[in-house]
């Protein structure tokens, strides 16, 4: 498992009957997770006097309850440690907002480390640029990472909101100046707009949704959808790519099925490897005896390598 061990500001502090307790920043959370299907004695006194809860609607969605927490606030993460390079720390505003999500996915952090040691590496042994693609941004822990380690990116999502909050975190990393592409475009039709004009990309980084609708209610099913998608993608790719990147939170795209899948897309046209793993975030220490030491499973992510 490829797990997001590096954090300071955000802990995993315990895990029982569908709910995890964090600690985001000093401020404790117990959030909704359905990985979590055991019990523990709950032992840690923040289950009883957290500064917010989510509510999981039996209907479906549901609400937060806040008892202490600011409107926002303000955590970071430190790219490169254990890594040959320096460290840079890049910074994320969060706020709590629909269905239980702050506006950082914590596990991510692997896999920021391992794009920011890709570009670096490549960097220091060549003098091209480094372009990336990020697409299904979200509020941008990808970009931030590649622009924080001298790419270029083009940064995109369905969402202005999510943009405008991606750049906001931008802001605080201290990467307003470096060469980011904002774009507010369907993800699909981006891409194709990119392949008539010839544009290609060193890098591709993808975290698309498990369900949604394009801005004419075309229905995105990732199970139906993502493979076409990354054979589409295949064609904006170098000729000499450094990596590509997806994300999945359904649990049916499985470790194996992505390595697959990338093999499928990548393997016939570039020179490289793929794989694949599940992604998690280690308990704290500090949590039950029972759990020290254990990792929560979080997703899966896969990647085709080709020459760094």
């Amino acid at each position: 498992m490829w797990t997001a061990e590096n954090w300071k500001d955000y802990r995993v502090l315990d895990t029982s009957d569908g709910e995890k307790l964090e600690d985001w920043g000093g401020y404790k959370l117990i959030r909704p997770d359905p990985q979590v299907i055991w019990q523990s004695e709950r032992s840690n006194p923040y289950w009883k006097h957290p500064n917010a809860r989510y509510h999981r609607s039996s209907k479906g969605g549901g609400e937060w309850e806040f008892f202490d927490l600011p409107d926002t606030w303000d955590i970071g993460y430190e790219l490169g440690t254990g890594l040959p390079f320096e460290k840079r720390r890049i910074s994320f505003r969060l706020k709590p907002f629909a269905f239980k999500h702050t506006g950082v996915f914590p596990e991510q952090a692997v896999n920021w480390d391992f794009s920011y040691g890709m570009i670096r590496k490549r960097l220091e042994g060549n003098n091209s640029p480094v372009r990336v693609l990020n697409l299904f941004a979200y509020t941008g822990g990808a970009t931030l990472a590649a622009a924080a380690a001298g790419a270029s990116v083009t940064h995109v999502d369905a969402s202005r909101g999510m943009v405008s909050w991606a750049k906001e975190n931008a802001a605080l990393s201290g990467l307003s100046e470096a060469p980011v592409r904002w774009l507010v475009d369907d993800c699909t039709k981006f891409v194709m707009r990119e392949l008539r004009r010839g544009n290609r990309y060193d890098v591709i980084i993808m975290d698309p949704p498990s369900y949604g609708r394009g801005p004419k209610g075309e229905i995105w099913k990732i199970e139906d959808s993502i493979f076409p998608f990354l054979k589409l993608c295949s064609g904006l790719l170098s000729s000499d790519p450094l990596f590509v990147l997806i994300n999945s939170y359904t649990t049916g795209l499985q470790p194996g099925v992505l390595t697959y899948m990338l093999k499928l897309a990548f393997g016939d046209s570039f020179e490289g490897h793929a794989e694949a793993s599940e992604i998690g975030l280690p308990v704290d220490i500090g949590a039950g005896a029972g759990q020290r030491g254990l990792i929560l499973p979080e997703g899966a992510s896969g990647r085709f390598i080709g020459n760094i």
